[in-house]
């Protein structure tokens, strides 16, 4: 096997282009994917190419980079709109684990339970990729096409996240058989606006209860104008049609229908606390 650090996007293209190359990240979904199969050819390390680097704001909002880790994410300086984001990254792995981990290689394993694509749904983020057909930009949501299925193209690269710089506090809730390093079985993150103790706008995700994580937009509709004395009922009492939870090793689908709606409200109720905070 043979591995490749490039130094440049356009290297890195040009050495995926060639055929027969796996992207290389952090490792911690490539590796244990490989199990006792053989290695790739090749491996292309993208950890030493600047543009997939950083984290900054600019006029359009805020770019992550592809291979910034989740404990990068928890150290940088970023408003409570990233709250929740920042709450998923303790949740990812162990501390190795979000030390090397990045945030486009979660993304691009498609995992239904991936801890980072509640609360990335709910930020509205973008997929930027790089490819021989040149840049483009997906929702997240266009992006993750099911269980380990993206919309990435033969030879792109997942270069950012692009999230709109707008109001509201992040929070993310995770629900497992223990208190670290489980798999979800139902997850939650959420992005809400309080103005005058009322919702002016809510945004709300839902993993590990479908085939990929997604937003529950009639709740979501429902919470504009709710006080946090409300929440509860108004959770209680949204049909939640997009969800789709399946029974599996860690839990009954029935339980996950049960157990995401107070996951909901707690999750909501936590974004008031930041925010009085903040």
């Amino acid at each position: 096997m043979t591995l490749h650090r490039p130094e440049s996007l356009e290297d890195a293209l040009a050495l995926l282009g060639q055929g027969g190359a796996r992207l290389l990240a952090g490792g911690t979904d490539l590796y244990p994917a490989l199990r006792d199969g053989p290695p790739p050819p090749a491996l292309i390390d993208l950890t030493g190419v600047p543009d997939l680097q950083g984290i900054r704001r600019d006029a359009s909002g805020w770019r992550i980079g592809g291979a910034v880790t989740w404990r990068q994410i928890l150290r940088a300086d970023l408003p409570p709109l990233f709250a929740g984001l920042k709450a998923a990254a303790r949740e990812v792995g162990s501390v190795q684990i979000q030390s090397t981990g990045t945030v486009a290689g979660n993304l691009c394993n498609a995992s239904p339970a991936a801890d980072g694509v509640p609360a990335l749904l709910a930020l509205e983020a973008e997929v930027a990729l790089a490819g021989p057909e040149g840049p483009r930009r997906l929702p997240l949501a266009e992006f993750l096409l099911g269980p380990r299925r993206t919309a990435l193209g033969a030879g792109e690269i997942v270069t950012a996240l692009h999230v709109p710089d707008r109001a509201g506090t992040g929070g993310f809730g995770k629900l497992g058989a223990r208190r670290y390093l489980v798999i979800s079985i139902a997850m939650v993150g959420v992005v809400v606006d309080w103005q005058q103790g009322r919702i002016a706008a809510a945004r709300v995700a839902v993993g590990a209860c479908s085939p990929v994580a997604v937003r529950l937009g009639a709740l979501e509709a429902a919470l504009v104008g709710q006080r946090a004395a409300d929440l509860r009922a108004v959770v209680a009492a949204a049909a939640l049609p997009e969800l789709a939870p399946i029974d599996d090793v860690r839990a009954s689908a029935d339980y996950r229908r049960d157990a995401v709606r107070p996951l909901i409200h707690d999750t909501l109720h936590k974004t008031l606390e930041v925010s009085h905070v903040a």
